[in-house]
């Protein structure tokens, strides 16, 4: 099996608007869906489930400063292709989300690292 990153992104704003009116009806609905999801797919994860993102930093040569990004969370899985990774993420409940997308990408293992 080889391993696979997948990266969790919506728009920055799609969250601040979930945010300004929580309906906790909503908030437990959507937390059921994750953890049927990771459930369904609990033998494909490499590294815990999903590891959720939050604030950053950006570092250049400049300096660090603090930025907001699409990018909310990652999660490894095991799988034969990428295409059968990408299977996995298919019915993910982020992408309820407006505007939400799942990157997912092959993990390069660099000989002698």
């Amino acid at each position: 099996m080889k391993k696979f990153v997948a990266i969790y992104g919506a728009p920055v704003g799609a969250y601040d608007e979930m945010m300004k009116n929580p309906d906790p009806a909503k908030q437990k609905e959507g937390m059921d869906a994750w953890n049927a999801w990771m459930e369904k797919h609990k033998a494909s994860f490499v590294m815990g489930v999903n590891a959720p993102l939050g604030k950053n930093k950006r570092v250049t040569a400049s300096g660090a400063e603090d930025k907001r990004n699409e990018i909310t969370g990652i999660t490894i899985v095991e799988a034969e292709t990428l295409e059968d990774a990408a299977k996995i993420f298919a019915d993910n409940p982020e992408l309820k989300t407006p505007g939400a997308y799942v990157d997912v990408m092959a993990w390069v293992e660099m000989p002698g690292m």
